[in-house]
C-alpha cells in the first residue's frame, strides 16, 4: 500500500504509530509519501520506506489532520506550512481520511478566525498580500506575512512565503474564493481543500464520530468499530484512531 503521510501534530502521531506497527510486523508492504521535510525526517528515523509522487503517482490512502472542517467536509489546511505538498499528495490519493478533534468543526471556512494560509512566491510578496486583502475586504480579512520565531519571513519547503488570511466573517463561497486566489499571479497554492476528504474522523468528549463524503462516492455508513469501509485500509485507519488516545465506543 502506498500511503500519503500528512504534516502536523496529528500526522506526527500517525507516523509514529506506523513506525511502531512496521517494527512489530503488524503492518507490512507499506510505502509512505511524505508531505513535508519534517514528516520525511520523522519517517526515516522510524525506518518507514519512503517514496515520492514522481515514482508513485498513485496513492492508495492519505491520512492527515485539518485546521477547519465545515459541514460538507471541506477543509482549511496548511497552518503547519506544508499546504502545497499536502494538496499534491492528497489530490493524488484514492482515499483521503482526515482526523480532527471537535474544536476544528466550523459552520463556514474561515469561521475559526485563525489563519487561512496562501503560499506565494517571494518576489513582490507584499504586492500579493495587498491584493489578497483587497480580494476579501467584504469578509473583513486581515492579511499578514507569516514570520518565524526569529522574526524573519517563514520559508516553506518549496522556498516560498506564506500570507495568512484572518477572516472576521466566514468565507461566503469557498469555491469562488479558491478560484479567485489561484488566479492571482505569484500565488502558488491556498489552504482551501475543497471536495477532497473522503471521510473525517472526529474525536470528541463522548467518543469518535466518522463522517463520510457522499459526493466522493462513499455513501456506506461508517461504524466506529470499523472506522472505514475499505477493508485494505482498516489497519491504517484504526491505527490512526488508536493513536489519538480516544477509546472507540462499541456500537
Amino acid at each position: 500500500m502506498v500511503l500519503g503521510l500528512g504534516t502536523g501534530s496529528t500526522a506526527a502521531f500517525v507516523v509514529a504509530k506506523l513506525g511502531e506497527l512496521l517494527k512489530t510486523g503488524e503492518l507490512t508492504n507499506i510505502i509512505g509519501v511524505p508531505t513535508s521535510k519534517r514528516t520525511e525526517e520523522q519517517a526515516r528515523s522510524l525506518n518507514i520506506p519512503l517514496s515520492i509522487l514522481d515514482d508513485h503517482p498513485h496513492i492508495d490512502l492519505a491520512i492527515d489532520g485539518a485546521d477547519e472542517v465545515d459541514p460538507l467536509l471541506n477543509l482549511v489546511k496548511g497552518r503547519g506550512g506544508a499546504l502545497l505538498r499536502e494538496k499534491m499528495v492528497e489530490a493524488a490519493s484514492d482515499e483521503f481520511v482526515v482526523v480532527a478533534d471537535e474544536t476544528k468543526l466550523v459552520d463556514g471556512l474561515g469561521g475559526s478566525k485563525l489563519a487561512m494560509p496562501v503560499e506565494v512566491v517571494q518576489f513582490c510578496w507584499k504586492f500579493n498580500l495587498v491584493r489578497l486583502q483587497e480580494l476579501f475586504k467584504d469578509e473583513g480579512v486581515e492579511a499578514k506575512l507569516r514570520v518565524g520565531e526569529d522574526g524573519k519571513p517563514y520559508v516553506t519547503d518549496n522556498f516560498n512565503y506564506i500570507v495568512d488570511l484572518y477572516f472576521e466573517n466566514p468565507i461566503k463561497d469557498g469555491y469562488a474564493a479558491g478560484k479567485e486566489i489561484s488566479g492571482l499571479e505569484g500565488v502558488v497554492e491556498h489552504g482551501l481543500f475543497l471536495d477532497m476528504a473522503t471521510a473525517v474522523i472526529i474525536a470528541g468528549k463522548t467518543g469518535v464520530e466518522v463522517k463520510s463524503n457522499e459526493k466522493m462516492g462513499n455513501s456506506t455508513p461508517l461504524k466506529p468499530e470499523g472506522l472505514y469501509c475499505s477493508t485494505g485500509n482498516l489497519a491504517i485507519t484504526s491505527a490512526l484512531v488508536r493513536t489519538t488516545g480516544v477509546k472507540v465506543p462499541k456500537p
